[in-house]
């Protein structure tokens, strides 16, 4: 059963050695995102399931607790792995994609529980149907489990921003940081993937993976935080 989930944005700039000299301009949402994780790790799960969304492709790939990622691909030399790497779980194998480098950056920012981790790279085109099966896995997966769910709203928010602008891509951030806020399945599973995609929001396939997995659960949401840097959505948010 799903007994927490933190929802995060996970553009690199996060991390401060990837920011350099822009790092204190996403200081407030590095901040709120180390709150949210906070929130996974007072829970005391016996399972954590990071979510990321992955460009291409159309399914979910699964990486092991120890899964290796890094930020060099950024000019950065910095490697992270996904949760402590055991004996039984070097950290070598498939490399994580950006997005989850970014949750396993975070894990190792905040004092984690001991609970197993894993992560799920899934297809930011990955239908809403199937998303919300792969949640109901996840959250029936452990008796006390719990999510950290990676993803951006729209990155067409400004004539500057990735996509350029887009006039619809305010609302749209806006209803899914509404339900996010407020652990609104129903609305997160009712999200227009095809919209979703037009506006460039890398973050709608895990939403409705998590909707799936919060079913039935009684999550209460928090909103902390709400910004659209650079153009791009970006909304932090605990439940619990």
């Amino acid at each position: 059963m799903l007994v927490a989930a933190a929802l995060c944005p996970c553009p690199p700039l996060l991390v401060p050695e990837v920011a350099a000299g822009a790092a204190p301009e996403l200081e407030p949402v590095r901040a709120a995102c180390l709150d949210a994780v906070g929130v996974l790790a007072a829970a005391r799960p016996d399972r954590l399931v990071v979510l990321g969304p992955v460009a291409g492709g159309a399914d979910a790939a699964r990486y092991p607790q120890g899964a290796p990622g890094s930020f060099r691909g950024f000019g950065v030399d910095l490697d992270v792995t996904l949760g402590p790497a055991g004996p039984q779980q070097p950290a070598s194998g498939p490399q994580l994609p950006p997005s989850l480098a970014v949750g396993a950056w975070l894990l190792s920012r905040t004092a984690w529980a001991d609970a197993p981790v894993e992560a799920v790279g899934v297809a930011e085109a990955l239908p809403r149907d199937r998303c919300l099966s792969l949640g109901r896995e996840l959250g029936g997966s452990a008796s006390r489990a719990a999510l950290l769910v990676l993803g951006d709203g729209s990155a067409r928010r400004s004539v500057k921003a990735p996509g350029y602008f887009d006039d619809r891509a305010e609302a749209f951030d806006a209803g899914a940081a509404r339900a996010l806020g407020a652990a609104d399945t129903e609305a997160l599973a009712a999200l227009d993937d095809a919209l979703a995609a037009d506006l460039l929001a890398s973050g709608r396939s895990c939403w409705q993976v998590l909707a799936g997995a919060a079913e039935d659960a009684g999550l209460r949401g928090q909103l902390l935080r709400e910004e659209a840097p650079y153009g791009v959505g970006y909304v932090v948010a605990a439940w619990s």
